[in-house]
């Protein structure tokens, strides 16, 4: 953790939540402090979408609406996140929205500045594919990692019209560039159907161990938090979520809604039962604010983005 006390958002009592700075939940801006621990960054990049497009909107709605947290003391967790760390808001990393090969690099590039040993980057898309280059700058630093992700889809397809980066292709692109620790990773959340049954033949070859919505049906959450953690252990983890893992009426502003989801409750218990994790690395993504109404979608992910800063402060 940084050397100093940590700067925190700005005062909900002094300046109220709907005025003040445009950075997630009013976190400082990075290069206005001397030194960060976690930096959230914006990867507006949607180029890899395979049905309803939009995602490139997700970072400034999702920061819209994470002016109503309020990023204090967590009770479930019993941690005041600001306090323990220094959070920053890098902005948004840019890249080209015509090249997903040349707009992944680019990514990649930019989120290695921000990843270190003692830095963690919290990433909010764009569609999924961002995880990739996310991925990549993870891994350079802490080596191969487990992937946690939760999602209705597999996303490990391989090809889309014949590209080979998108958002339903980039964990098989993981697994095939050594990124995975094998048999470590987990899909969590998976419904409805598939191309094919082979899709999860596959899938498991890429060493991943699926729990689908049917499953926590079944098992009920705390059964579900103990399979997480059996299977990762201490293994360094990089935590992925796509929006559309909630049921389309907790999360309806996104690319691809899946019916039968998690419900929001499901998805905040599960994840304040991983404190003991090593995450290294998060994104949530697929946020595409055209198909919202209220804000649902957008106010879900800066939550979900909040929980993961306890997480990450959260004593092991």
């Amino acid at each position: 953790m940084v050397d100093f006390t940590p700067v925190g958002p700005v005062a909900a009592t002094e300046v109220p939540r709907y005025a003040g700075l445009g950075t997630f939940a009013r976190l400082p801006q990075l290069g206005s402090v001397p030194d960060y621990d976690v930096a959230i960054v914006g990867v507006p990049f949607d180029g890899g979408t395979s049905f309803r497009p939009g995602a490139r909107f997700g970072p400034s709605h999702v920061r819209e609406a994470s002016r109503l947290l309020r990023p204090g003391y967590h009770p479930e967790l019993q941690t005041t996140a600001v306090d323990t760390a220094q959070f920053v808001d890098a902005g948004d990393l840019s890249c080209t929205p015509y090249d997903n090969v040349l707009a992944v690099q680019q990514i990649q590039e930019q989120a290695t500045r921000l990843v270190g040993k003692d830095k963690t980057v919290i990433a909010i898309g764009g569609d999924h594919t961002i995880a990739l280059p996310m991925i990549r700058a993870t891994a350079a630093v802490h080596g191969p990692v487990a992937l946690l992700h939760f999602d209705a889809h597999l996303d490990t397809w391989d090809t889309y019209f014949g590209e080979e980066i998108t958002h339903g292709t980039m964990f098989r692109r993981a697994f095939e560039e050594g990124l995975l620790v094998e048999d470590r990773s987990m899909h969590v959340g998976i419904r409805g159907p598939v191309y094919d049954k082979d899709d999860f033949i596959r899938d498991h070859e890429f060493g991943f161990q699926i729990l689908r919505c049917s499953d926590i049906d079944t098992l009920g959450v705390p059964a579900v938090i103990e399979r997480i953690k059996e299977r990762i252990g201490d293994t360094p983890v990089y935590l992925s979520i796509d929006i559309d893992v909630l049921d389309p009426a907790y999360a309806p502003g996104t690319g691809t809604p899946e019916m039968g989801g998690m419900h929001s409750r499901e998805i905040l218990q599960t994840l304040r039962g991983l404190s003991s994790l090593n995450i290294v690395g998060a994104d949530v993504v697929e946020v595409a604010p055209a198909y919202d109404h209220a804000d649902i979608t957008s106010l879900a992910a800066a939550t979900l983005v909040f929980e993961m800063m306890s997480l990450l402060t959260t004593e092991k």
